[in-house]
């Protein structure tokens, strides 16, 4: 049961991905951010649920979609905006751009724009662990268009077989840009694939933080009594295109739910909800809102104003 205080303190850190990604939909047609933007609106309570649950010294990798992890993971909005901004005080020196943040002091180590590329590194780093005799959890957020790579099923194999401390986060919208699940798959679903798998299993509504952090904590606690990869698979609704700010339900592709439905779908709306049933008083929701909003404010104002990278930099950090 996870209580009062600590929802409260999952709502600030919920609250902080939303209002930064609500800031970079409004900045974003000033064309002074020159990355592609993968927003993740509807899927966010799975990041902050799962992180918010790690162990600390866990390390963490992820894909293009990854704004909710590396805030869940550092909170840094500085270097989260000045990276965005392109500017030398983002932790890429904004080489990186939106779809590869990384902060390896942190725990996150990479993400990366290219389908299903982290999740062998992920299990890699796993195996690490596993030889040096360490106990370190390693977890790799992945979207369900990355199930239909080859190289997942053989990083699942592996990290089963050996009985790795890796743990899979599948976030499943039930798209790959506009394909629906059933024009790609020859299985049932993911749950049902994954588990004739050595591996424990964990099945949730992505859209429900606290149901995240819960799911989490009970594969976490499973894996620490019989040391076996975990795999988590929520479900969520994106809210936007693809890639880029706006709404895109003109496309053709699916249909945008009713009022009552978006509410169900919004991690931010239905925790607020949750909070409520329990007693905090809209006032506090207000005021972590408030804070949340300066400080998202602050950060995109200094990034807006911080300085390029030299041209020196196109030489440095490459290592190919």
């Amino acid at each position: 049961m996870i209580r009062k205080k600590e929802a409260l303190s999952l709502y600030q850190k919920l609250v902080l991905v939303r209002l930064a990604e609500e800031t970079i939909r409004e900045e974003y047609f000033n064309d002074e951010m020159k990355t592609p933007v993968h927003l993740g609106i509807g899927a966010y309570a799975i990041s902050v649920g799962v992180c918010h649950c790690l162990p600390s010294g866990a390390k963490t990798f992820g894909t293009y979609r990854n704004h909710a992890l590396y805030l869940a993971v550092t909170g840094d909005t500085d270097g989260f905006f000045a990276e965005l901004y392109g500017k030398l005080s983002g932790p890429g020196k904004g080489k990186a751009g939106s779809m590869h943040l990384c902060a390896p002091a942190r725990g996150l180590m990479a993400t990366s724009a290219v389908v299903g590329t982290t999740i062998p590194v992920a299990v890699g780093a796993a195996l690490a662990n596993a030889y040096r005799k360490g106990s370190d959890i390693v977890a790799v957020f992945f979207g369900d268009g990355a199930v239909e790579e080859g190289v997942f099923w053989e990083s699942l194999n592996f990290a089963s077989l050996k009985r790795l401390p890796v743990l899979f986060v599948c976030e499943d919208n039930n798209l790959a840009i506009h394909a629906h699940a059933s024009e790609r798959r020859g299985f049932r679903s993911i749950p049902d694939a994954v588990r004739a798998f050595d591996c424990h299993l964990g099945i949730g509504d992505g859209s429900d933080l606290l149901s995240v952090a819960q799911n989490t904590r009970a594969v976490l606690a499973q894996m620490t009594r019989d040391l076996k990869p975990g795999f988590l698979h929520f479900t969520y609704f994106r809210f936007l295109e693809h890639v880029g700010p706006r709404e895109d339900f003109d496309a053709g592709y699916r249909e945008k739910p009713g009022p009552k439905e978006m509410a169900r779908l919004d991690p931010v709306r239905r925790l607020e909800t949750e909070l409520l049933r329990r007693g905090v008083a809209s006032s506090a929701m207000e005021a972590i809102r408030a804070e949340a909003s300066a400080k998202v404010r602050r950060s995109a104002e200094e990034a807006q104003k911080a300085p390029f990278a030299p041209p020196a930099e196109l030489t440095t950090d490459v290592w190919a």
